[in-house]
């Protein structure tokens, strides 16, 4: 009976891994799983946050369409089984220097304006993970003015 229990259990695990293509303490899945985390802090992660976050995700992980839309679902999911951020938090800490931090808080600015306006819960999401980083108001109000519509170029939406 244990025996077949144990069986089971394994063969869960292993199948649902095997759908997973990025490891689960991969930089990038914790990435993306942050930036998901805040696009869908509003209850509504709509096209243009869609579009933005893979623009985002080919170009700053310089993946072709079909890994980065692979990496967007591996990223949901882990993002719809966390308990909280602060997994993903840990290892993008581990992993990247403070340029690296401000990088991707960066990039958060950028999925939060993607419809062209920050609504609050998305804008304290970003607040928090940035403390969470250690960075300063002074650096996260920076990169929040850099990113806002008003200081967008031609090319983005």
């Amino acid at each position: 009976m244990f025996d077949a229990l144990r069986g089971f259990l394994t063969n869960l695990v292993s199948s649902a891994a095997s759908r997973r293509h990025f490891d689960e303490n991969d930089h990038r899945l914790a990435a993306v799983a942050l930036l998901i985390h805040v696009a869908d802090s509003d209850g509504a992660f709509d096209a243009q946050e869609n579009q933005r976050l893979r623009e985002i995700i080919k170009d700053r992980f310089d993946l072709d369409a079909a890994t980065a839309i692979q990496l967007v679902r591996d990223a949901m999911k882990s993002d719809r089984e966390a308990v909280g951020i602060d997994h993903f938090v840990n290892i993008l800490k581990r992993v990247l220097d403070d340029n690296g931090r401000l990088k991707l808080v960066e990039m958060m600015w950028d999925i939060v304006f993607a419809d062209g306006e920050a609504r609050e819960t998305e804008e304290s999401v970003v607040w928090r993970i940035a403390a969470m980083f250690g960075i300063g108001e002074k650096d996260l109000e920076t990169l929040r003015r850099s990113r806002s519509p008003g200081h967008w170029p031609d090319s983005r939406p």
